[in-house]
């Protein structure tokens, strides 16, 4: 991973998108599989530092095919959200690699670089193919990353928006160095998840 090493627990079991956390009869404690795509260099591995260690590391080294964090939150309506993030590698070798990991992920952040066009249009291949092969009902947030680096912006702020309302999806900056908007992020898609419906007899 980029931002740090961590390998996937190899002993867990394929979980599906989302899990209530005891077997569907507590829908206020939710499990979910969420999946980062995005070219190779945007920054994936240390936003998703920065939200589970609150660390930012500009040293950060390649991930290599994909890596697992968790980090749970607490929502306002007292629901907990536990976040299973499968980081997975941008370069071009690993592609083939991705579906492995967004096949039954219930949440897809798709991040590019603001200063980089070709990024953005990588973020749109990703949509395409999250479209094609994800599941139905997806939620999926864009993310332009390195926020802080406004006067190096290549990509406009409303080309991403007009793109984003275009695939329903929500969309948001963050700057992984500086913190802006990383935890924000994560809320807004624990705010969209759909939720399971107590039964009624």
């Amino acid at each position: 991973m980029g931002c740090a090493a961590s390998l996937p627990d190899r002993s867990s079991k394929a979980f599906p998108g989302i899990n209530s956390a005891n077997d569907g009869t507590d829908s206020k404690n939710l499990k979910v599989k969420l999946v980062l795509l995005g070219d190779s260099g945007v920054g994936k591995s240390c936003i998703v530092l920065r939200f589970v260690r609150g660390q930012f590391d500009p040293t950060s080294k390649v991930t290599v095919g994909a890596s697992f964090l968790s980090q749970t939150i607490a929502l306002q309506d007292s629901t907990t959200v536990k976040f299973e993030i499968w980081d997975t590698a941008g370069q071009e070798r690993y592609a083939a690699l991705a579906p492995l990991y967004y096949r039954g992920a219930a949440v897809a952040v798709v991040v590019y670089d603001i200063t980089s066009p070709e990024s953005f249009n990588k973020a749109q291949y990703w949509v395409k193919e999250l479209q094609k092969h994800g599941s139905p009902d997806i939620v999926m947030a864009l993310v332009g990353n390195k926020a802080d680096l406004q006067e190096k912006r290549q990509v406009p702020i409303q080309n991403a928006l007009e793109y984003a309302e275009k695939n329903g999806m929500f969309f948001i900056e963050t700057s992984a160095k500086t913190a802006d908007n990383i935890n924000q992020l994560f809320q807004e898609i624990a705010k969209r998840l759909p939720r399971e419906q107590p039964a009624t007899s």
